[in-house]
C-alpha cells in the first residue's frame, strides 16, 4: 500500500511539473518567436503546438529508454484521441469554434494524412528507424511550408504604416531563453517521474502499459493542449484553439514517433492496430463534415465528440 501511494504521488508530482514546464516553454517560445516577426498562425501551428506536445515527447523518450513501447504508442495515440474528442469537445461546448479555409483545406488534410501514414507503417507490428526518418522528414517539410506560406502572406509594416515597435531589450530576450530552459528542465523531470510512477502503478494493479498509456498518461500529457484551447476559446480565438489541437496531433505523430523510433525501433501491440488507430482515424475523419458543413464546430458537435470519448474509455476499460 505504501509503495502504491508513493507511485501515485510520483505520477501526480510528475504531471504537475510537466504542466508547469510546458507553460514556461510555450510562454518563452512564443515570445521569442514573435521577436523574429513570425506570424501568429505559424506560432500557433509550430511553436505552441510543439510546446504543448513536448510533454508527450519527453514521456515517450523516457518510456523508450525504459523499454516500454506500449507507453510510447499509447501516449501518442491516446493523446491524439484525447485532443480530437475530449479537448475539442470541451472547448466547443464553451463556445462554437468557427473554421477558416486554411484549417479545412490545409491543416486537417495534414492531420488526417499523418494518422493514415502511421496506420500504414505499423501494420508490420513495428516502427523502424526508416519509418521514423520518413515521419520526421515529413515534419520538417510541414514546418518549412508553414514558414514559407507565412512569409508570402504576412504583411509587415512599411513607412506608410504605423511605426514599427522597437526591438525588445536584450534582457527580455534572455528572459525568454531562461523560460525555455526552465520549462525544458521541468518537462524532463516531470516526464521521468510520471513514467516511473505510471509503470509501477500498472505493475501493481496488473493493468497493461497500453491501458495506462492510453488513459492516465495520455490525458495527463494532453493537459497543456486543454488549457491552451480553453483559454483560446474563451478569448474568441478559434484559430489558436483548432490550430493547437490539429498541430499538436501532427507533431505527436511526426515528431514524437519519428524521433523515438529513430533512437530505437518500437514494437507495436496488435491491439493498437486493430482498435486504437481506428478510433484515431475515425475521429479525425469525423471532424471533416463537422467543420465543412457549417464552417464551425458547434456545441452539438462538441457534445458528440465528448460522448464518443467517454464511450471509447468505457470500452477500453472493459
Amino acid at each position: 500500500m505504501g509503495s502504491l501511494v508513493i507511485d501515485g504521488g510520483l505520477l501526480g508530482i510528475g504531471l504537475l511539473v510537466l504542466i508547469l514546464g510546458g507553460n514556461y516553454l510555450v510562454k518563452g517560445g512564443a515570445d521569442l518567436a514573435s521577436r523574429f516577426k513570425i506570424s501568429p498562425m505559424v506560432v500557433g501551428l509550430t511553436v505552441i503546438a510543439f510546446g504543448t506536445s513536448v510533454p508527450e515527447l519527453l514521456v515517450s523518450l523516457q518510456a523508450t529508454f525504459r523499454a516500454s513501447p506500449d507507453l510510447v504508442i499509447g501516449n501518442v495515440v491516446g493523446s491524439n484521441i484525447c485532443n480530437l474528442a475530449f479537448i475539442l469537445g470541451v472547448t466547443s461546448l464553451i463556445t462554437p469554434l468557427p473554421v477558416n479555409r486554411e484549417t479545412l483545406f490545409q491543416d486537417w488534410p495534414v492531420t488526417f494524412g499523418a494518422a493514415l501514414v502511421l496506420f500504414y507503417l505499423v501494420q508490420d507490428g513495428a516502427l523502424s528507424f526508416f519509418d521514423g526518418l520518413l515521419l520526421f522528414s515529413a515534419l520538417l517539410i510541414f514546418v518549412w511550408f508553414q514558414i514559407w506560406q507565412s512569409e508570402k502572406t504576412t504583411h509587415f509594416p512599411t513607412k506608410q504604416d504605423a511605426p514599427v515597435p522597437e526591438n525588445p531589450s536584450g534582457a527580455s530576450v534572455w528572459r525568454d531563453i531562461a523560460l525555455i530552459l526552465l520549462g525544458g528542465l521541468g518537462l524532463y523531470l516531470g516526464a521521468d517521474w510520471m513514467v516511473q510512477g505510471a509503470c509501477n502503478m500498472a505493475t501493481s494493479f496488473g493493468v497493461s502499459e497500453r491501458i495506462i498509456g492510453l488513459t492516465v498518461v495520455a490525458v495527463g500529457t494532453s493537459l497543456p493542449e486543454l488549457v491552451t484551447s480553453v483559454i483560446a476559446a474563451r478569448k474568441q480565438q478559434a484559430d489558436i484553439a483548432l490550430g493547437n489541437v490539429l498541430g499538436s496531433n501532427i507533431f505527436n505523430i511526426l515528431a514524437i514517433l519519428g524521433l523515438t523510433s529513430m533512437i530505437t525501433p518500437i514494437s507495436v501491440d496488435s491491439a493498437f492496430i486493430q482498435n486504437d488507430c481506428y478510433w484515431m482515424l475515425g475521429l479525425t475523419l469525423l471532424l471533416l463534415p463537422m467543420m465543412g458543413l457549417s464552417r464551425k464546430i458547434s456545441r452539438m458537435s462538441g457534445a458528440l465528440l465528448l460522448g464518443l470519448y467517454l464511450l471509447y474509455n468505457y470500452l477500453l476499460v472493459l
